[in-house]
């Protein structure tokens, strides 16, 4: 691709049509090319035979579908699917499908590296270079589609579900992060419905008060912490914006939709919040939102200096907050053979904020934490 070119992946229905209108064309033939891009899986222009000839030449010209490249596939043992994709700018992202029976689940990255650097998540050790733009976004679901072989080959599940979970914190990418949701949703798009697409957030809390207006997918918070002390050091963007903001936020986003209940993710790390104790504080401060609660078994990395929490501890862990009144579940752990599990995408990020000399074992400091 050429800086030249224009990424059709970029633009939304919206966009599409007034792109084609600057173009001097009807606005319909936006409708055309996303059908032929989301729905038959074609790429190339010369393929789009309901667009003419002389604009599909113009196209070429000036225009391109730029989908992410696969440089690397590691298949798991568990059937999922990790590929690390390479984008025009030689960075590197890891995307990850997780096949089920009834749906097939696609784990999206938003930035190239992260910049909150949460002490047990592997992305943040690889420092950050730049958001994705909405093409690198959507280009990941396109890249699945394409590589499962749909619409061809339906003995292989589409993509149904979409979690934005991979590298990065998606509200720190916002207006790319909606347009790509806006395209998943859309029904020229990818047709994918709300319900099925997940953000996941550590706390953005200026972005998430504008989210619910901007693209009303599922909300998950990745909270990791029963107060502040301790969430200060595993999730460091509490510092700005601690747990009753947070927590003020979440209220705001399920306002008036009394079925709506925020998921909160809780990683078990072992001697570090997985207490009784730890429990009990978890149980009390959610009582002021509606909420579902996702235990996260801890998968580890090199120098994390953390290991994860006994099967006996998250067990108990999760007893004690159903006794307390909460829809908690126990996450299986899908893909850690192949570090496609939650917080171990890496990629290849070229680290712009020297995070990786600056990154120091943190453990021993936050086991003191009581």
């Amino acid at each position: 691709m050429t800086s030249e070119k224009t990424n059709l992946l970029d633009l939304t229905q919206q966009g599409l049509k007034d792109y084609f209108l600057a173009l001097g064309e009807k606005p319909f033939r936006a409708t055309q090319l996303m059908k032929w891009i989301y729905h038959e899986g074609v790429v190339d222009f010369e393929e789009m035979t309901n667009l003419g000839k002389a604009l599909r030449a113009r196209l070429q010209e000036i225009a391109c579908i730029d989908v992410p490249r696969c440089v690397e596939e590691h298949p798991s043992e568990d059937g999922t699917r990790k590929w690390v994709l390479e984008l025009s700018d030689g960075n590197r992202i890891e995307t990850v499908f997780i096949p089920e029976k009834s749906r097939g689940t696609l784990c999206v990255s938003s930035q190239v590296g992260c910049t909150l650097n949460c002490t047990f998540c592997s992305t943040a050790t690889q420092g950050f270079n730049r958001n994705l733009t909405a093409g690198e976004i959507i280009g990941q679901v396109l890249f699945a589609n394409l590589t499962l072989g749909i619409p061809v080959n339906k003995a292989l599940l589409p993509v149904t579900n979409v979690v934005m979970m991979g590298m990065g914190e998606p509200l720190l990418n916002f207006d790319n992060v909606i347009a790509a949701m806006d395209l998943m949703n859309d029904d020229i798009g990818c047709g994918i419905s709300r319900r099925r697409i997940t953000l996941s957030t550590s706390g953005v809390v200026p972005a998430m008060l504008k989210l619910r207006d901007a693209c009303d997918v599922s909300l998950a918070v990745s909270l990791h912490a029963p107060n502040d002390e301790l969430r200060n050091e595993l999730v460091p963007i509490n510092q700005k914006y601690p747990i009753s903001e947070l927590l003020a936020a979440c209220n705001h986003y399920v306002q008036d939709k009394p079925r709506a209940r925020i998921t909160f993710e809780y990683v078990m790390i072992d001697g570090v919040n997985d207490s009784l104790k730890h429990a009990r504080q978890l149980a009390q401060i959610l009582e002021v939102v509606p909420a579902k609660i996702n235990l996260i078994p801890f998968n580890p990395f090199p120098q994390s200096g953390l290991s994860r929490s006994t099967a006996e501890n998250i067990e108990a862990f999760r007893d004690s907050l159903i006794a307390a009144g909460y829809n908690t579940i126990i996450r299986k752990t899908r893909g850690d053979d192949i570090a496609a599990a939650c917080g171990q995408l890496v990629g290849k990020v070229h680290d712009r904020t020297r995070r990786q000399q600056k990154m120091q074992d943190r453990a021993v400091q936050i086991r003191s934490i009581q």
